[in-house]
C-alpha cells in the first residue's frame, strides 16, 4: 500500500489523520476498509440502520444518508479527505433513464465545502460496448449498449467534471466481472451446478475478470497514486472466452462442463441479463493498472484466483 501523507497541515492532531469515506460499502468496500484499517479513519455512508452495528464492528464509522435523498447527504460536506464511490446507479425506469442522479447528488454534497484530495469511482467495462473481441485500452471511444452502461457513462462524465471544477484528483476504475471464492455468488459453481448452457465456440465472446482482493488493492492504490482525471481498466491477465472460463472452473471443481448452444438457441434458453453479457466481446488492456498504479496482481489469472480459494 502507498505511504499516506496528510494534506491537512498544522491542524490539531485529532484532525490530521486521513479520513476515507466509502460510499457503497458492500463486499468490495469492506475489503478496501480492511486494507486501510488502523492507518486512516474510516467512514461509510449507509441508508440501512441494520448495518450500523456491522460497520462499527469493522472499525468503520457509519454515517446515515441516502443517495436517493440529496438533502440527507449534507453531513458529508468537508468531512472526508478521500472518497471511494462504489454505489451503483438506480436501475429503475426513471424518466431520464440514462442519468445517474445518485452520483450527481454525492458530488454536489462533497463540493459544498472543502473538497476531498482524491476520489475513486468504480465504473464498469460495459461502457465500451461490444468491441468484437479486440484488445481495449482506456482511450477507446465509448459505445454503451445497455441502460446500466449508459448511466455509468453519465456518472463518469460527472466525476470528471467534478475533478476539474473542484480541483480533485479523480480516478475512474472500469471494472469487469468480479469473482472470489469467499464472495457471495463470486464463483461460477452455482451456474455449473444448474447446468446453464454457454455459447458454442463459433459464437462465444471474450470476457474479463478481476479477483475481489485485487480490485480492492487497485482502489487503495488509486486513492493515493491515481493521476488526475485518469481512467484505469482493472482487469487481470486472462484472455478467456466465456465458455472457456466455465470449462476451466468445471475442471477445477470436478463438475461437468456446461452444454454449448448456438446463439440463436440461447435467446430462448437464457435470461435476458445473461444474454446481455453474451452480446459483448472485448479483451481489456491493464498496462496502466500495473505501470501507473503499480498494482502487482495477487491473482493474475482466473485459474490462480479460483485455486487460491
Amino acid at each position: 500500500m502507498p505511504s499516506i501523507q496528510s494534506p491537512l497541515g498544522a491542524l490539531p492532531a485529532r484532525f490530521r489523520r486521513e479520513r476515507v469515506l466509502i460510499v457503497g460499502c458492500g463486499d468490495i468496500g469492506l475489503r478496501v476498509a480492511k486494507l486501510l484499517a488502523k492507518r486512516v479513519r474510516l467512514l461509510a455512508l449507509t441508508s440501512s440502520p441494520d448495518r450500523m452495528a456491522d460497520l462499527r464492528s469493522e472499525g468503520i464509522t457509519p454515517l446515515p444518508g441516502n443517495l436517493d435523498r440529496p438533502a440527507s447527504l449534507a453531513r458529508l460536506a468537508g468531512l472526508a479527505t478521500r472518497v471511494v464511490h462504489l454505489a451503483p446507479p438506480r436501475g429503475d425506469d426513471q424518466a431520464q433513464w440514462w442519468r445517474d442522479f445518485r452520483t450527481v447528488a454525492l458530488l454536489q454534497a462533497l463540493r459544498s465545502r472543502t473538497a476531498p484530495a482524491s476520489l475513486v469511482y468504480g465504473s464498469t467495462s460495459g461502457v465500451y460496448g461490444d468491441c468484437r473481441g479486440e484488445r481495449v485500452s482506456e482511450t477507446r471511444a465509448l459505445h454503451p449498449a445497455t441502460p446500466r452502461a449508459q448511466r455509468r457513462v453519465d456518472a463518469e462524465t460527472a466525476v470528471r467534471h467534478f475533478g476539474r471544477a473542484a480541483h480533485v484528483r479523480t480516478s475512474i476504475l472500469r471494472i469487469p466481472g468480479i469473482y472470489a471464492p469467499d464472495r457471495e455468488g463470486g464463483t461460477p459453481r452455482g451456474r455449473l451446478l444448474k447446468g446453464t448452457p454457454v455459447l458454442a465456440p463459433d459464437d462465444d465472446v471474450y470476457t474479463n475478470h478481476i479477483h475481489a482482493d485485487d480490485l480492492a488493492r487497485a482502489v487503495v492504490a488509486a486513492l493515493w497514486r491515481g493521476r488526475p482525471q485518469r481512467v484505469y481498466n482493472v482487469s487481470d491477465d486472462s484472455e478467456l472466452k466465456m465458455g472457456e472460463y466455465f470449462d476451466l472452473a468445471a475442471d477445477l471443481y470436478g463438475l461437468p462442463r456446461p452444454p454449448r448452444i448456438a446463439r440463436s438457441a440461447a435467446r430462448d434458453a437464457l435470461p435476458l441479463l445473461v444474454l446481455s453479457f453474451m452480446g459483448e466481446s472485448r479483451r481489456l488492456r491493464n498496462a496502466r493498472l500495473k505501470s501507473e498504479l503499480r498494482v502487482n496482481l495477487l491473482h493474475p489469472t482466473v485459474a490462480a484466483g479460483l485455486l487460491a480459494g
